[in-house]
């Protein structure tokens, strides 16, 4: 009989917790007990998983007892009180959070780019930023080919990024806006509803030079998740009236010439990957066919002959799957799979 894992979803109440439940569901992850952990106000809730009730119990630091993986997505600042409780009791966590993606002794972990790397860790993983994600999964096999030495990426993110509270607020907005109603808005700073924000607001503001957090983590973490620090990575990310869903745009220049079709077939060989690149058949990914799929998709492979090897690339994947509760069970499936 194979053995069943103990598993915690810290914060199940929120976009991400729900996903967690369903990915360990869809993926047959071979869990036993599934403890459901929430704020002190969702304690008592009653989630569906696997066909039966769970009921939601309050976050608190003895927690832990049992559990051999945490999966975390509540917050930073939960993060950093709890996964050490969470290590204590001999868990190991896997934290969908920013809490500590760039310190030294933690793996930031895309487990098609350096699933070599879980094998350091000292009880905490970390799972790398959404937008991140999606773009190395797609830069890992041309960096292997061409080694890439500069990437410029904008973003075109989907509200579904900020919490549920965020996805309510342009669904609400937009009705209010087409019946030509005033809307009281609570999560963004400027109309989301037919507009997009090219700043996308993060606790802690601004970094110097004026990049926002969100851009400065695709900057930091790509090298890291990379293994390569000479990679130049500049990032512009942008909150589109999107619901679930991020885009980007992807151009690269590297030290070796790779042509478009021989970037097409890397690429399609690549694990969890789908290429869609038909222009002429109007054949793309876009946002609305990758919600609930666990690939990364990739399109829009052309040459840039404005530097020297140049390639732009069109992804899009469901950020809410592989931009955090798949990549976040992957990391847990890949955790047991090298015990």
């Amino acid at each position: 009989m194979s053995k069943k894992y103990s598993v915690a979803i810290v914060g199940a109440t929120g976009a991400v917790g729900q996903e967690m439940m369903s990915t360990l569901e869809r993926r047959k992850f071979p869990y036993g007990e599934v403890r459901l952990l929430a704020s002190a106000r969702s304690a008592g809730k009653k989630l569906l998983f696997a066909g039966r009730e769970l009921v939601v119990e309050e976050l608190k630091e003895n927690s832990f007892e049992g559990i051999d993986i945490a999966l975390f997505s509540a917050g930073g600042s939960i993060s950093k009180k709890f996964a050490p409780c969470a290590v204590k009791s001999g868990a190991v966590v896997v934290d969908n959070t920013s809490a500590f993606r760039m310190e030294n002794d933690v793996p930031l972990v895309v487990p098609e780019v350096n699933p070599h790397d879980i094998c350091k860790h000292k009880g905490i993983i970390a799972n790398p930023n959404c937008s991140t994600i999606q773009m190395v999964h797609i830069l890992k096999p041309l960096h292997d080919a061409g080694k890439i030495k500069r990437v410029v990426v904008s973003t075109y993110q989907a509200v579904s990024g900020a919490g549920m509270k965020a996805i309510i607020e342009l669904e609400e907005e937009t009705k209010a806006l087409l019946e030509k109603k005033e809307y009281n808005r609570k999560v963004f700073p400027h109309q989301i509803a037919f507009n997009m924000l090219p700043r996308i607001p993060q606790s802690g503001g601004i970094e110097d030079g004026k990049y926002t957090n969100e851009e400065v983590k695709m900057m930091k973490e790509t090298k890291k998740i990379m293994g390569d620090h000479s990679i130049k990575v500049t990032a512009t990310c942008v909150r589109v009236p999107v619901l679930r869903g991020h885009s980007e745009s992807v151009n690269i220049e590297l030290e070796r010439e790779i042509t478009v079709d021989d970037a097409r077939k890397l690429l399609a060989a690549t694990p969890n990957v789908v290429v869609m690149d038909d222009i002429d058949n109007e054949v793309y990914p876009m946002p609305n066919m990758c919600v609930g799929r666990f690939e990364t998709f990739v399109g829009r492979i052309r040459k840039d002959d404005t530097v020297p090897h140049g390639l732009n690339l069109w992804i899009v994947s469901d950020n809410l799957l592989k931009g955090a509760a798949l990549n976040s069970v992957q990391i847990a499936e890949e955790l047991i799979a090298k015990s």
